[in-house]
């Protein structure tokens, strides 16, 4: 009962409502409460199942080309030249508003592909932070957790040397992207965690645009970059200068 108080706020929390005082508080008590944990992890894995279930049934290309050609009008046939004028201009002009909204719903479905793919590695995050085990290999030492990669995932990467700045590794763990194996390095900086993935560029299926993410589109600060075939994620609830202070280590010692 002692918890009931703060499950009502589960799905504020998780959805990026909370302000930045109590999502820091709710953060504290949801690492350090079994049966909070247990129901945030749960409550995000549907999540992610619902936005996979709702992706899973995208119109074909032949479905698209059948409905275009139902919707183009034919032209009867007839001698009179401004009848058949009038057909061919109407072809014409059907021709280009399906182009249109083809091309426009090919924008439209990479936009939501890449915000598919932010809300995922948010979603990872948070999931981590409110397991009991959000490690699987513990260590400070960037010598032992990088070596610990090996074989584990189908390519190697560095981590940064962290002598004289804020941040601290706790350790890392493997996770999955798209059903795409990766790195998780999970660092701290006054208090506050912060998660790094790294992921083979081309076996992710979205086309995604480097640089940070606003506030606005996540509950989480996040910055994205491409580097040496491999695509880095820093996300956390710090300030955006401290995930680029971070994403800029990574940046050097790649």
């Amino acid at each position: 009962m002692v918890c009931e108080s703060w499950k009502t706020k589960l799905d504020s929390y998780l959805d990026g409502e909370l302000t930045e005082q109590e999502l820091r508080t709710f953060d504290a008590h949801v690492r350090g409460c079994g049966s909070c944990s247990t129901d945030a992890l749960a409550r995000v894995q549907m999540k992610r199942a619902i936005q996979v279930a709702g992706k899973r049934f995208v119109p074909s290309s032949d479905f698209r080309r059948r409905i275009e050609q139902r919707i183009t009008p034919k032209p009867q046939r007839s001698f009179r030249l401004g009848w058949m004028l009038a057909s061919a201009t109407a072809v014409i002009l059907a021709v280009g508003t399906l182009t249109s909204i083809y091309v426009g719903s090919g924008s439209s479905r990479d936009q939501a592909s890449r915000d598919h793919v932010y809300s995922e590695i948010a979603d990872l995050h948070v999931a981590t932070l409110a397991s009991s085990t959000p490690v699987d290999v513990i260590s400070t030492d960037r010598h032992t957790v990088k070596p610990w990669f090996q074989g584990k995932i189908p390519f190697a990467f560095n981590l940064p040397e962290l002598q004289n700045s804020e941040f601290s590794l706790l350790g890392g763990r493997m996770t999955y992207l798209d059903q795409t194996p990766g790195a998780h390095l999970i660092y701290d900086v006054r208090k506050h965690h912060i998660s790094v993935f790294v992921f083979q560029e081309r076996a992710l299926s979205a086309r995604l645009e480097d640089g940070s993410l606003s506030p606005e589109k996540l509950s989480f600060n996040m910055e994205t970059w491409t580097q040496g075939g491999l695509r880095y994620f820093v996300v956390g609830d710090t300030s955006a200068a401290d995930i680029d202070s971070l994403a800029r280590l990574f940046k050097a010692a790649s």
